[in-house]
């Protein structure tokens, strides 16, 4: 089979990113406005502070989604706008924007998907120990709890985490993200504990208050390994390197998927981690590993590996003259291929792909269009790999496009533009590019178009 006749084709975005009114309506501070505030750290200085106005204009953004044909929006819920301390007091205001927004959605026949955490912690809590706090867990599934209790009776579809790899990695380890911590690996392994059990008592919390029957979620960074041909050998390699741990860095997989689907640390991350693990029961375990419907990755890019004269993974350089995106990213559609197979092979759970998607170039040409022709051939070789993974039987139920909007890029700020929707930050006019037309016939033909040049 190709994609399935239900298959879900969607696309995303998260608060921090699109909805700007950083300090209306009873909001309150996040790391990232705090870390926008620090000179130098993003890219000329931009900031969050008005994104794409999204707050305002959801009403029109909906309506652009309902053109372009989506099935699902992902979107996530910014933490501080509904519990402006982190904990204690709702913001009325703050869960009314988000109840607002979904009446929209579903008005208009789109299913919303709600990531409860997409990077925007509570500065207050930051100051309190943040994921560094063993509280930390309790505090996240009481939010979960005040959104699910408000939304849950229309929203069934759940995911807990994005990528945390990012937030705890370059967040806590590394510095290049909000709050732009260096902490030594013992706290950074603490964190990223105390971020699994946040993800776990979440799920017991959606389960527990969900008004209607939920699918639960959850979206790591997909760090995906193709094989430089399909022998064997090099495709065991691939495999081999996708779910090893080798280095001292949250930038892996199995740290955070092998507790969160199969209930257990990684035996090598143990071995090479060692004394700067924090302590950890069987109780934490199966907090971690509660029963989730769907396994969301996230997917921009790969790496060719091979296996080596010993058998052993070897990264594959990339040729000269490499086709890359506008962030860098080389373009390897295999990677859809390969790391939904693997990861389906290794966990059994359904997928979706919750991110995909690439940075261009893009400007409103002469005749007031935005044309992105290279954005439409990167999603068109990567969706014809994801429905081959579909047809060799990796069960994939949907497909996020990453972004619907051009939208604040984190550290890069406003330079790279990922979105299927054109945005005038100036002005805040929006403009559907090709790739938003060429989309809509995608979905609208459930991917028969693919095959059309």
């Amino acid at each position: 089979m190709a994609f399935r006749s239900d298959f879900v084709w969607g696309a995303g975005a998260s608060s921090y990113q699109v909805e700007g009114a950083a300090r209306e309506d009873g909001k309150g501070p996040s790391g990232w406005d705090e870390f926008c505030r620090q000179p130098g750290k993003i890219w000329s200085n931009h900031s969050g502070e008005t994104a794409c106005d999204h707050y305002h204009r959801y009403g029109e953004d909906v309506s652009l989604m309902q053109e372009i044909g989506l099935h699902a929006y992902r979107l996530s819920i910014s933490w501080p706008r509904v519990i402006p301390g982190g904990t204690g007091a709702v913001n009325p205001k703050g869960l009314a924007f988000y109840d607002s927004l979904v009446d929209r959605l579903l008005a208009t026949g789109i299913v919303p998907y709600i990531t409860l955490f997409h990077w925007d912690y509570p500065y207050e809590l930051y100051r309190r120990g943040g994921w560094s706090a063993r509280d930390s867990s309790d505090w996240f599934a009481d939010y979960a709890g005040v959104v699910v209790d408000k939304l849950s009776d229309r929203v069934r579809h759940w995911i807990t985490l994005n990528e945390p790899q990012c937030f705890i990695g370059l967040g806590h380890q590394f510095g290049f993200h909000a709050p732009g911590d260096t902490l030594e690996f013992g706290r950074v392994l603490t964190a990223a504990h105390n971020a699994l059990l946040a993800h776990g008592k979440a799920v017991q919390a959606i389960r527990t208050g969900s008004r209607t029957q939920p699918l639960i979620g959850f979206a790591p960074v997909g760090l995906v390994n193709t094989p430089a041909t399909e022998s064997t050998l090099d495709i065991e390699a691939a495999r081999r390197a996708m779910f090893a741990i080798t280095d001292r860095t949250c930038w892996n997989n199995t740290w955070w998927t092998d507790p969160v689907f199969l209930g257990r640390y990684p035996e090598d991350a143990l071995a090479l981690f060692g004394a700067d693990i924090p302590a950890f029961d069987d109780g934490d375990m199966k907090t971690i590993c509660q029963p989730l419907d769907f396994f969301g990755v996230n997917i921009y890019f790969s790496q060719p590996t091979r296996a080596g004269e010993d058998g052993r993974p070897e990264i594959v350089p990339l040729p000269v003259g490499q086709a890359m995106t506008a962030f860098n990213f080389p373009v390897l559609p295999e990677g859809l291929y390969w790391g939904p197979r693997f990861y389906w092979e290794r966990y059994g759970l359904p997928l979706l792909i919750t991110e995909n998607g690439m940075a261009n170039i893009d400007w409103v040409a002469m005749d007031g269009a935005v044309h992105d022709p290279q954005r439409i051939d990167f999603l068109r070789r990567y969706l014809l790999e994801l429905r081959r993974a579909c047809v060799d039987g990796v069960d994939v139920r949907g497909y996020f496009q990453w972004s619907i909007l051009d939208n604040f890029e984190w550290t890069e700020g406003y330079k790279q533009r990922f979105g299927l929707i054109y945005v005038d930050y100036p002005t805040q006019k929006r403009i559907l590019k090709d790739s938003a037309c060429w989309y809509r016939d995608v979905i609208a033909s459930n991917g028969a178009s693919l095959d059309a040049l």
